[in-house]
């Protein structure tokens, strides 16, 4: 039996296939994995995310130890409320964790990281902070994504009343706080709506309130799906602690000014961008029969480039798709190795989808 959210009983009112996962027992699905996945494109959705663990960091040198700590650069954070994703690399460039952290004023930040990794980034970022820096683990503190192009105006009503204005006003990738709570416009889906951190308490009451009013309860399989969609890297799969960002398509996350902002990994990531064998980070979309998952060879004119990351089939393109990591500069035939078969793969930029469209140019995409 693993770990539980305080809405786990939520969970089995509402019919949910309960699986393990990074120590945890969560939805799969409420009946349909894609239905969930199609309500969140083009309606709304609630996912509970209580297994990801926020952590408070305060004090004078909050900044300045999160300079260090983070390839991205807390500096760039000048408004309360603003949000920054970012990778927390080891000294060799691997990525320890991916995380978003928030400024919520003068010397304080909130982070949220991974579940199954959110021990050892704590054992992790508290060896490397000072004295003057506090970090607390935030286990009084469930998560609720509301995602979906009707998830801001459904879930805005359910806030509390100091907080429903300002959210509405919240641009994209900022939060506003509250008493208790915290809603940032942030999410993993590739749609706009909130993330909700509130008390532990409070949390079935509000999952309850949001299926009332029409919104669908979603589990893992959807999310993974629509992050895949959304061409959002999944920690373990897509970069882990022997992978660093400039591989797996989050050389945009690293600030390299100003040049002496010594972060931890800096030095092996700039000999990683001088190298000009650095992998580089595409999308696959599958042009034969088959499905798509991690870990199968990536073929250019029948020789191996690379491998998946992450695949799956698309519910919006009708397709497989996948992430892959393959080798600078292949040009060619392309290909997936599927059960010792090369099935065609057509090399794409993601985003696959975005805001509930194909960005992939075919006129076949999604009739399928």
């Amino acid at each position: 039996m693993g770990l539980r959210t305080p809405l786990y009983d939520e969970h089995l009112r509402a019919g949910a296939r309960i699986v393990p996962f990074g120590g945890w027992d969560m939805p799969l699905h409420y009946g349909s994995q894609i239905g969930e996945h199609h309500a969140v494109r083009r309606h709304a959705g609630v996912f509970d995310v209580s297994h990801m663990q926020p952590v408070d960091i305060a004090g004078s040198e909050a900044q300045a130890f999160l300079r260090q700590l983070l390839a991205n650069d807390v500096a760039k954070l000048k408004d309360p409320g603003k949000a920054l994703y970012s990778c927390m690399l080891n000294p060799a460039g691997g990525v320890v964790d991916d995380l978003i952290v928030y400024l919520l004023g003068p010397d304080r930040y909130r982070a949220v990281v991974n579940a199954a990794t959110a021990d050892k980034d704590l054992e992790w970022m508290r060896a490397q902070a000072g004295d003057s820096v506090g970090i607390e683990r935030r286990d009084d503190l469930a998560m609720l994504a509301v995602q979906g192009p009707e998830a801001r105006a459904l879930a805005a009503p359910l806030l509390p009343d100091e907080l429903r204005g300002p959210a509405l006003a919240l641009k994209p990738f900022f939060a506003v706080e509250g008493a208790t709570w915290l809603v940032a416009r942030t999410g993993y889906t590739g749609e706009d709506g909130f993330e909700i951190m509130l008390p532990a308490a409070e949390a079935p009451a509000l999952f309850s309130r949001l299926i009332a009013a029409g919104v669908a309860p979603c589990g893992l399989g959807a999310r993974d799906t629509l992050r895949l969609e959304a061409g959002m890297n999944l920690y373990g799969h897509d970069m882990d602690e022997e992978t660093g960002p400039l591989e797996s398509g989050l050389g945009w996350t690293v600030a390299w000014e100003p040049t002496g902002r010594a972060f931890i990994g800096r030095e092996a990531l700039q000999a990683r961008r001088a190298d000009p064998g650095c992998p580089t980070f595409i999308g696959l979309l599958l042009e034969g029969k088959g499905v798509l998952r991690s870990h199968q060879a990536v073929l250019c004119d029948g020789e191996p480039v690379g491998e998946t990351t992450s695949g799956g089939f698309s519910p919006t393109l009708g397709r497989a798709i996948a992430l892959a990591r393959v080798a600078p500069g292949a040009e060619g035939a392309w290909a997936v190795e599927i059960r010792g078969n090369a099935v065609p793969v057509r090399p794409v930029r993601p985003p696959f989808v975005r805001h509930g469209k194909a960005m992939i140019p075919d006129s076949d995409i999604g009739r399928k």
